[in-house]
């Protein structure tokens, strides 16, 4: 079985711009027997105003989920009910796993992303950081 993360997106193409450098993967590539996607939209007959609606990453190894975009007219007015954890310190305890993950959120913020709360470490957790990518969802660096 494979899962498929999908965001739903005003610009799919910037948002998916910001998710590769945050998860380091590469857009997904167009069918078979297409060079471009834009060969494959306008021979299924999609109207060139709809090229823009979606956009797909996938891992440069393959191992991992296809994280999808796709437009949608309303904006997000909401937390996120579920929300990616971006694991780039798991390796790290106490003030050095901190400083990793202010060192990646701060690369991410130059990029576009917003920090909302950072949590230190405590009895129960290691500690995180929370951010939001340009559209506001929610993710947390762990």
């Amino acid at each position: 079985m494979e899962i498929q993360v999908t965001f739903d997106a005003d610009d799919p193409r910037a948002l998916a711009d910001f998710w590769q450098e945050v998860l380091d993967y590469k857009r997904d590539e167009p069918p078979a027997g297409f060079d471009t996607w834009q060969e494959f939209l306008e021979d299924a007959g999609v109207p060139e105003e709809q090229w823009d609606g979606a956009d797909a990453l996938v891992p440069k190894d393959r191992n991992g989920p296809r994280v999808f975009f796709q437009k949608v007219p309303e904006s997000k007015t909401a937390k996120n009910r579920i929300h990616l954890d971006v694991r780039v310190a798991t390796h790290l305890n106490g003030d050095e796993r901190m400083a990793a993950l202010e060192d990646r959120a701060m690369e991410l913020i130059a990029i576009g992303a917003a920090r909302l709360k950072r949590f230190e470490p405590d009895n129960f957790t290691r500690g995180h950081i929370v951010l939001a990518d340009p559209e506001g969802n929610e993710f947390c660096l762990d």
